[in-house]
């Protein structure tokens, strides 16, 4: 089979498009004006799309060589409330807001992913489904995209999505077999204690001494209670607690972050958690109530679908191109969500380039340099053909 290009024309069409979505981003759940625009891309194209709920979209391509499997690929379309700092031509206009994790890149990707396909239609089976998905820098998105139904009618069979990753070379894939990236669950953890004079503390219950423990219980349960080649994180990121220097403080408001890297961990961790918190604060005589909501979990990739990937990176670009990723990230993305449900992989794009400032991920000076838009469509285009033109 002749291997896919993005040719010159089709990569400027992409490098316009790019600009315009970075230029103009909009946070999670608010993409009206980046949905439309994708929508009026895929018009110019003459290629059919459905939006699913306020600003997803889905396009369905359908091969011409008869039945076959049904392969989804995803982007993310939002972006995050940064202020931008790299200074380029086509910075960001909406003020605090910047595509600081390469949502812009992936959206780009996607759209050249579709263009290509579509002109490869008359040589596979099968269906592909590529989802734009909103907020995934928010809580629920994937979640919400597939209660709408986006896995169904027909079934999706196997799901693709890639990231940009400033901590491998340019140009390269990154694959990983297993566990990729963590779950994200939060807490709210509210001590109840009682108020008081700190010249009579025996009269009170300090709900910040209490709130010490339990922090160090915390960094305990990490440290001496979990297998330590199976690492988890709790992080407490916010305290509020205390009205004045010399008042005992009757409440203490802790909030965070837990990771984890399989289902089994995530479960055992927060029922652990929780107990644990409890069984302090309720020593101390306090009362506690702890909210803890689950969040997107673990991205576990499917041997078989990253195979396929790499197999495909491989005749592309060749064995250097290659980079097996020897540990999955404790950072977390809601495509978990989907890779529960059918097999899937989740695969890296290098974007860091020899004697070049590589900024990392969410930070005010993130950019990638362009050429790797047509790395990502081609990866993303040969992985399909190669899946659905073995069923021709």
């Amino acid at each position: 089979m002749e291997k896919v290009k993005v040719c010159s024309e089709l990569f400027e069409q992409l490098v316009t498009i790019r600009r315009q979505l970075h230029q103009y981003p909009e946070l999670s759940f608010a993409e009206y004006n980046t949905s439309a625009y994708i929508r009026s891309c895929l018009e110019e194209w003459n290629i059919p799309s459905q939006q699913i709920g306020e600003t997803g979209i889905i396009v369905d391509i359908v091969g011409e060589k008869g039945e076959g499997s049904h392969i989804g690929v995803r982007a993310d379309i939002d972006a995050l409330p940064i202020q931008e700092e790299t200074g380029l031509a086509f910075s960001s206009k909406n003020l605090g807001v910047m595509h600081a994790c390469g949502h812009d890149g992936h959206t780009t990707i996607l759209l050249g992913t579709v263009y290509l396909l579509n002109q490869y239609k008359n040589q596979f089976a099968g269906r592909v489904r590529c989802v734009f998905q909103p907020g995934e820098e928010d809580d629920g998105a994937a979640e919400q995209m597939i209660q709408h139904g986006v896995l169904g009618n027909p079934e999706v069979d196997e799901m693709l999505a890639l990231h940009l990753w400033p901590h491998i070379p340019f140009g390269t894939i990154g694959v990983r077999y297993g566990a990729v990236t963590a779950s994200c669950d939060e807490f709210k953890i509210v001590i109840k204690g009682k108020s008081g004079h700190c010249a009579r503390p025996h009269q009170g219950i300090d709900a910040i001494a209490i709130s010490t423990q339990v922090i160090q219980a915390l960094s305990h349960l990490v440290v001496k209670e979990n297998n330590p080649i199976d690492p988890v994180i709790i992080h407490v990121g916010k305290i509020n607690g205390g009205v004045a220097t010399n008042v005992v403080a009757d409440q203490v408001v802790l909030e965070g972050t837990t990771r984890a890297l399989t289902m089994k961990t995530r479960t055992r961790l927060k029922e652990r958690m929780i107990q644990l918190v409890q069984q302090i604060v309720e020593s101390y005589g306090a009362r506690v109530e702890v909210i803890y909501t689950d969040g997107h979990p673990p991205v576990i990739n499917a041997d078989q679908v990253t195979q396929l990937v790499e197999e495909a990176a491989l005749e592309l670009y060749g064995e250097n191109a290659v980079i097996r990723l020897n540990e999955p990230s404790m950072g977390a993305d809601d495509f978990g969500s989907f890779a529960e449900r059918v097999p899937s992989t989740y695969f890296r794009l290098g974007i860091k380039k020899e004697d070049e400032a590589c900024y990392d991920l969410h930070h005010p000076q993130f950019e990638f340099d362009e050429q790797i838009i047509s790395v990502g469509v081609e990866v993303f285009t040969w992985s399909v053909l190669k899946r659905l033109r073995k069923e021709v």
